[in-house]
């Protein structure tokens, strides 16, 4: 019998853990940040409608229910010091188009022009990012709903209706504020903890390549999307957990960020030599303890993640074990001392095998201590240590002021951003006029806000978008047909506006199809109210056709003016080697004294991570696109798994920096790390000739550990291994580089 397999798990038991598994995830949902920002707009959209509905009556709440949508779609978790610029340009830019419409209504071709020209004022507004996507469909849902209100008789009437929009924007502009203030530290808990969550299953995707006989490829290609998502995570996340760490228990949880970053930098280096290793047969037992680690590992921070969901404090969160020692038990002795490696045992083909396993392995007890330094920070048995958070943390926040920069960025012809823009008012111009000639009682707004949700920036999404929308509408209209048919009062559609508004807002992100439902309810809602009031007039028909013609506009206009990935992926491929280039120049820079800050290092760390991101996520786009415009994806997956494997080396020299810089040699390692950096930055120049040595950056002579009785391991020599290796995997890089720009 072979002891190493695992032995066989019963059926029932492989189905109670697959059912533990989706009860946990759900419960996760529930407890998230998008789940609590969704029921805040919720409840801020029912409190207001109530408000204005019992003060000025039913006309008057449908209308300021357009005002309180267009206002909440900005309204995420962020900085609260800066919530109100980011919410404000919605209200501010939405009020003038939803008047304007209600000027030209009457007239088919000035209401074409304005539709025509504040969507691509819309668009544009894509320029900002992040910030600049809520305001975009802000804009564009204020020009729509108000061509959903019955045609105003007068100027006055006009103003009114203006007027009411402007008090449900304010009312809940400031509800918003409030509320960010109220639940600013639960944000910082929910958003902490699905980082948690996400760095738990990169761990279980590592530990696979542990296992026997791992697809290493498709592993590192699965690393990569989930690496891609965990970078947008955290940046959101530093956003809120780094603003002003001033209180002890905001304190725990930057601190917490902080050892979850340095975590996931031993991940990434963890596997290093692990090809090596497979091929040499070294470690054939102890890698199932290294796999094991990782996979206790994950669990662990998942539990404390859930822990931070639930709102667990102090001695309520269970401690997490340090499993270093245990492991450490299971590693073979080594060979040969660290600090008597002879001079060939420095060379790339060559390393010392046994020793090569014990630095994998203290590597994952790294991951293990920062598990168990996260926990002992939110139990409260270990004080957090934020000086350089406390005074510098607006470096890690993404800026929130409004400038003309990045429109100015995107004004030239083959930029992709005003190619959609384009792209998005022509569709809408076709979809308006289609609307005009068609045989059925077509509502023209419905169809120009399909066009408008489902068509994206690239085709990818638009096609994902299309088939959600379609689906979503059916089962909307479906929902709200039946609830129409029971004679609602005015306060019950409100309180279902609000839910399904809420639901919108918070899968927006997460579940597309579960925000198309939720919104054509809330869509088909707000506009009965807008129109007849509460009589159950709906024409689920008619509805389902407006929405089949607008996705099919939008798909279609996809293709017209397209930005494809393949061109922009050159620029994308530029940013990322010049990110590692940055990174690789402070990542091999010594501190100068226990007082010097690693502040620029962690920030290029991080621009590092973002940009190879970027690159990953660009290519998985491509996948969606014809045949013939699709990019050859080979050299692209082998540019990001050796970006990927430069990052782990450099970051494997910079732990050795940070946590072993007594037990190395400075009078030897200075002189290497400075000629590393030049060769690696080099390698990647465009235009440079990078040298070509083939030994370890020492003036090409081996090096021999110096007797140091005060040295309790010279670690001279893997740290000139580990240059070496950073050297040829910078060369690697060039010429997949290379291939892929070629």
């Amino acid at each position: 019998m072979n002891t190493s397999q695992k032995p066989a798990t019963p059926m029932h038991k492989r189905l109670h853990d697959r059912v533990q598994g989706w009860l946990q995830q759900g419960l996760r949902v529930v407890l998230s940040q998008y789940v609590a920002n969704g029921l805040t707009v919720a409840l801020g959209l029912v409190l207001v409608m109530l408000a204005i509905f019992e003060a000025s009556g039913l006309a008057a709440a449908a209308t300021a229910s357009v005002g309180v949508m267009i206002t909440s779609l900005p309204d995420v978790p962020s900085p609260r010091k800066r919530k109100i610029m980011q919410m404000l340009p919605a209200p501010l830019l939405g009020a003038p188009l939803f008047a304007l419409v209600q000027l030209v209504r009457q007239d088919e071709v000035l209401l074409g022009v304005v539709l025509v020209a504040g969507t691509f004022l819309a668009m544009m507004m894509m320029a900002w990012g992040k910030r600049g996507g809520p305001i975009c469909f802000s804009l564009l849902f204020s020009l729509l709903f108000s061509m959903a209100a019955p045609p105003a008789g007068s100027l006055e009437h006009i103003a009114q209706h203006t007027g009411w929009f402007l008090a449900g924007s304010v009312l809940y502009l400031l509800w918003a504020v409030l509320t960010t203030h109220w639940l600013n530290q639960r944000f910082r808990t929910q958003l902490l903890a699905e980082c948690l969550s996400s760095f738990a299953q990169i761990l279980r995707t590592q530990a696979q390549r542990f296992a026997e006989q791992p697809d290493h490829q498709a592993l590192l290609a699965s690393m990569l999307q989930q690496q891609a998502a965990l970078a947008d995570q955290l940046q959101n996340t530093r956003d809120v957990v780094l603003e002003s760490p001033t209180t002890p228990a905001r304190q725990r949880l930057a601190a917490m960020l902080l050892s979850l970053l340095e975590a996931r930098d031993h991940q990434l280096a963890c596997d290093l030599d692990l090809d090596f290793l497979l091929e040499q047969g070294v470690g054939t037992t102890t890698l199932p303890a290294l796999q094991h680690t990782l996979e206790a590992t994950a669990d662990r921070l998942e539990a404390l993640g859930m822990s931070l969901l639930l709102g667990r404090t102090g001695h309520a969160i269970e401690p997490i074990a340090d499993l270093r020692l245990p492991l450490a038990g299971l590693l073979p002795p080594h060979s040969t001392p660290a600090n008597q490696l002879a001079p060939e045992a420095l060379k790339l083909e060559t390393p010392d095998s046994v020793a090569l396993l014990h630095n994998m392995a203290d590597r994952i007890g790294h991951i293990s201590d920062e598990a168990v330094k996260m926990a002992a920070l939110a139990r409260g048995d270990l004080a957090p240590e934020l000086a350089a958070v406390r005074t510098q943390w607006q470096l890690f926040v993404s800026a929130t002021t409004w400038s003309w920069k990045p429109l100015l960025g995107v004004l030239a012809w083959r930029a992709p951003m005003l190619r959609y823009a384009l792209r998005a008012t022509l569709a809408v111009a076709a979809g308006y006029v289609i609307s005009l000639h068609l045989p059925w009682v077509a509502h023209d707004y419905w169809i120009l806000l399909t066009i408008v949700v489902v068509m994206r920036g690239n085709l990818a999404q638009t096609v994902q978008r299309r088939n959600a929308r379609v689906a979503g509408t059916l089962l909307g209209c479906g929902f709200v047909m039946a609830m129409l048919a029971t004679h609602p009062g005015a306060r019950t559609i409100f309180l279902v506006v609000a839910l399904s508004m809420g639901l919108a807002h918070a899968f927006a992100l997460r579940r597309y199809l579960y925000t198309s439902i939720a919104a054509t309810v809330s869509g088909l809602l707000q506009a009965h109210l807008l129109l007849v009031g509460v009589q159950p007039t709906f024409a689920v028909g008619e509805r389902l056709a407006d929405t089949l013609l607008g996705a099919l506009i939008a798909w279609l206009f996809s293709y017209v003016l397209p930005a494809w990935e393949r061109n922009q992926l050159p620029g994308l491929v530029r940013r990322s080697v010049q990110a590692q280039v940055k990174h690789a120049r402070l990542a091999l820079a010594l501190l100068g004294g226990p007082q010097t800050s690693d502040l620029a290092w962690r920030l290029a760390r991080r621009d590092a991570y973002n940009s190879l991101s970027d690159l990953t996520l660009a290519t998985q786009r491509t996948l969606a696109e014809p045949r013939q415009v699709r990019p050859p994806l080979e050299p692209l997956e082998a540019l990001q798994a050796r970006s990927y494997q430069l990052l782990a080396q450099l970051t494997a020299v910079k732990s050795l920096l940070l946590l072993h810089k007594p037990q190395l040699d400075l009078a030897v390692a200075t002189p290497a790390l400075a000629l590393a950096a030049e060769r690696i930055a080099a390698e990647l120049s465009d235009t440079a000739a990078p040298p070509q040595t083939t030994t370890h950056p020492v003036a090409g002579q081996p090096y021999q550990p110096r007797p140091d009785p005060l040295m309790a391991a010279d670690l001279t020599p893997w740290l000139l291994r580990r240059l070496d290796l950073a050297c040829a995997m910078a060369r690697e890089l060039r010429l997949a580089m290379g291939r892929a720009l070629a």
